[in-house]
């Protein structure tokens, strides 16, 4: 084999993560912000409405303990599936965009991180929910008031998990509207989204009576949250525009 045939085979060897890694990485990406989404439905919005009474512990607890099956599968365990996914969708992200910027895509990972890692934590008042409901310690008076304590409890977790999102939320538009391989206006959203979840987290820790996001401000973070993995699966990233940044 000739000297030039060798160097070529080299090239074509080196050439081929830069070409086909970063559309890999894109799609499976895309894939996780769908898992992610389907299962935080599930946990964060189906579960709760579906078996939590606010203001009415009793209820509340005769639904649990009516339906624990479901409040392991679709409290713990798909919030279990949100949480696996954000650890791998975080690190994707960063090497996807820290071409661009490497302190601040590791900014961007580590507060994403942060987050998951509260959230994980705050997964113990569901489990101390089931614990609760299942023992024989308490009377019913007891068992309703630590069960509505528990739940509050993981309200406020999960509130302060999503501060952290703030700065990956800011940090991540910064990145998609500065990279050239991705489109500026989908790091625009992410932006706007950023002070979405900035004012949605304030109000639902520093002010009483503040429960809701308004309309309009969970319209921004859905679009900003949507249009990203929607581009990340149809176009994924632009190749050229992505070896330039790498060199």
């Amino acid at each position: 084999m000739s000297t030039s045939t060798i160097a070529q085979a080299n090239m074509t060897i080196e050439d081929r993560p830069v070409t086909a890694s970063p559309m890999r990485y894109a799609r499976l990406a895309g894939v996780l912000y769908l898992v992610i989404t389907v299962a935080a439905i599930i946990a964060h919005m189906y579960l709760p409405s579906t078996l939590i009474v606010p203001d009415d512990a009793a209820l509340t607890v005769a639904n649990i303990s009516a339906s624990q099956d479901l409040f392991r599968m679709g409290g713990i365990g798909a919030e279990l599936v949100v949480l696996l996914s954000e650890v791998v969708l975080t690190i994707i992200l960063y090497v996807l965009l820290k071409p661009v910027n490497r302190t601040l895509s590791l900014l961007a990972a580590v507060s994403r991180l942060i987050m998951t890692t509260i959230h994980g934590i705050n997964l113990l008042n569901y489990v101390f929910v089931l614990l609760v409901i299942n023992g024989t310690a308490f009377d019913t008076a007891q068992s309703n008031a630590l069960v509505s304590l528990f739940l509050d409890a993981h309200s406020y977790g999960f509130t302060l998990g999503i501060a952290f999102l703030v700065i990956h939320v800011f940090a991540l538009g910064v990145l998609i509207f500065q990279s050239g391989y991705f489109p500026r206006v989908l790091g625009i959203l992410f932006l706007l989204a950023g002070f979405g979840y900035a004012f949605d987290t304030v109000g639902l820790l520093f002010i009483d009576g503040y429960t809701t996001t308004p309309d309009l401000i969970a319209m921004v973070i859905s679009v900003s949250e949507i249009a990203f993995p929607v581009w990340l699966l149809i176009k994924g990233v632009n190749l050229n525009k992505w070896q330039q940044r790498l060199q």
